[in-house]
């Protein structure tokens, strides 16, 4: 099905300018044209269209994926009494001892939880585990080449310390790529920035809307 997604305002990325009232047209898993929205609408009468508020940009590329899931225990929401929501990481993570049973879960809980940050991207080494990439690509993340000794601490917003929300998406917007988007409730790149990817209120990958928080 042909959708339009639309918000108040298109950071296009690739070095082009912001677009008041901007949109993109994805038809499956591909990026058809992106624009103003009376532009786009106007092309593709029939298309659904998916109203966001605040900014729409490329989906967000997670450096440390593979650190995060591996060196943090996200929390079931069952155990926010005594685990809390924060994920968990070295003593903390170190006294749950290893269980095959909770890692899983904890994975999975963590992916969801890079989809809410606007994550339709992954970095991974070749030698992450395969299992940990099979369930990245499984969570509709897209999968692509990182550096060998990524450093620092692994941050769950990839917002965090970017200078430009361009320096924090996996690719800028294409006519013909893959269909990976974010929306944030927020009023422009500025506040988008000192909030952080936590305003996140929907994430698209590969045309698939994979979080929606309203």
């Amino acid at each position: 099905m042909l959708t339009i997604h639309t918000a108040a305002l298109l950071l296009p990325g690739g070095g082009r300018a912001p677009v008041a009232d901007g949109a993109v047209a994805v038809q499956d898993a591909v990026t058809v044209a992106f624009g103003r929205y009376g532009d786009v609408a106007a092309a593709h009468p029939a298309a659904r269209v998916r109203r966001w508020p605040g900014v729409l940009t490329p989906g967000l590329l997670q450096p440390d994926a593979v650190r995060l899931l591996e060196e943090s225990y996200f929390p079931d929401p069952r155990e926010a009494d005594t685990l809390g929501t924060a994920p968990l990481t070295g003593e903390e993570l170190d006294a749950l001892g290893p269980d095959d049973t909770w890692r899983a879960g904890s994975v999975r809980r963590g992916l969801h939880r890079m989809l809410r940050h606007g994550t339709t991207a992954a970095a991974a080494v070749p030698t992450a585990p395969p299992a940990l990439v099979t369930a990245m690509r499984r969570s509709g993340l897209l999968v692509v080449g990182a550096p060998s000794h990524p450093g620092g601490t692994p941050r769950l917003d990839p917002l965090a310390g970017a200078e430009a929300v361009a320096g924090a998406t996996a690719s800028p917007l294409d006519v013909g790529g893959r269909a990976d988007l974010a929306a944030f409730d927020v009023p422009d790149e500025g506040a988008l920035l000192a909030t952080g990817a936590a305003s996140c209120v929907a994430t698209i990958a590969a045309g698939r809307l994979v979080y929606r928080g309203r």
